[in-house]
This record gives C-alpha cells, structure tokens and sequence, in this order.
C-alpha cells in the first residue's frame, strides 16, 4: 500500500488534534525504573524517544534529559537528568527482542553516546521505513497527518525538559511523540 508522498503545513492546521490517552508515568528513580523496565520487556515494540533541554547559545550543549518509551496503554517518562542512565536501561535498550520504534534516530543515538553505549540494531527508524510506503516527509508531524489524518501538537517542544517538575503540556507532548511513533509503525505493518 502506498501513501500521499507529502502534506503541507496548512493542511496540517486544519486537522484535529491527536494525544496520547493512555497512563503516563514519570520515573523519577531507579526503583521506578524497574517497574518500568519489567512492564515494557514484555513487549516486543516500543515507541521511542528523547528529550533535551534546547540550548540558545552558540556552542552550548545538554545532555538528554528525558528518555520516552511507550506502548498503546502507558508511556514511560524517564528523567535521565535525575537518575543517570543506568544499567538496566542500556540492556533494555540493546534488547534485540524489543523493537524500539523512532524517528530520526542517528540524531537521537548522538545524543545518547554521551552517557550510554547503545546498539542500532535493536531500533527501528520510521524515516527509513516510510519510504517504502511513497511518504516522502520525514517528520513527525506530517507523518503521523498523512497516515491518522490528525495534527500532533509541537507547541512544548522547546521547553526546558530539565525542569524539576514537568508540566501537564510537558508530560503530554513528550508521551504523544514516543506513542506516535508506535502507532504509525503499526499501522503501516497492518496495511502490507
């Protein structure tokens, strides 16, 4: 099956607006982290995606702050900046029997070198994937538009993620974006 190669940014506009709906659950330790990691190696696919604190200045750079993994019913929202990165996130991550779905990827595996080693092999790259569909866009946003028909708010995504607490807007933007990724790699294996 194919797609529209593309849309516009103003037939975007128009759309209604998608989010995700399921639980969202912010982890701020490692005992947190555990529960998470046990609930999401029952799966074989996973949304993935990061979050870092955008820097204005010329030569200035941040660490990932927010690690994002999600399935249909919860999003897990990882607060790399509080707790580290540690171990038994890197094994989950490099688990070639859970699939973690993104976009743009080698943008989001720079990042992540500065605190973990982490395997492509276990990752999927929606950007990679869509061309064989006859999408041309690479975004986020317009993929998710051409294949749902609905519009994925951006509006946080300049925020600062490395805040003590994360905003209700923070929270949702952050878990729709990984949760986007999930549903459009199951939609476009559902329409072979």
């Amino acid at each position: 099956m194919t797609y529209q190669a593309s849309i516009s940014k103003e037939s975007i506009a128009g759309l209604p607006t998608a989010a995700f709906d399921g639980k969202i659950i912010v982890v701020h330790s490692v005992e947190e982290l555990e529960y998470a990691i046990a609930y999401l190696s029952a799966h074989k696919l996973i949304g993935f995606d990061t979050e870092t604190k955008p820097s204005f200045s010329r030569g200035q750079t941040h660490k990932v702050a927010l690690l994002q993994l999600s399935t249909d019913e919860i999003c897990f929202l990882i607060r790399l900046n509080e707790i580290g990165f540690p171990q038994v996130l890197v094994e989950l991550l490099n688990n070639i029997d859970v699939k973690k779905v993104g976009l743009s990827l080698r943008d989001d595996f720079k990042a992540l070198s500065r605190r973990a080693h982490i395997h492509a092999d276990s990752f999927i790259d929606l950007q990679n994937v869509v061309q064989e569909y006859g999408i041309k866009d690479q975004s986020l946003q317009k993929i998710y538009a051409i294949l749902f028909g609905k519009r994925i708010s951006k509006s946080q995504r300049l925020s600062n993620w490395e805040a003590s607490e994360l905003t209700q807007a923070q929270q949702l933007y952050a878990a729709t974006d990984a949760w986007a990724c999930h549903q459009i790699y199951q939609k476009l294996k559902q329409d072979v």
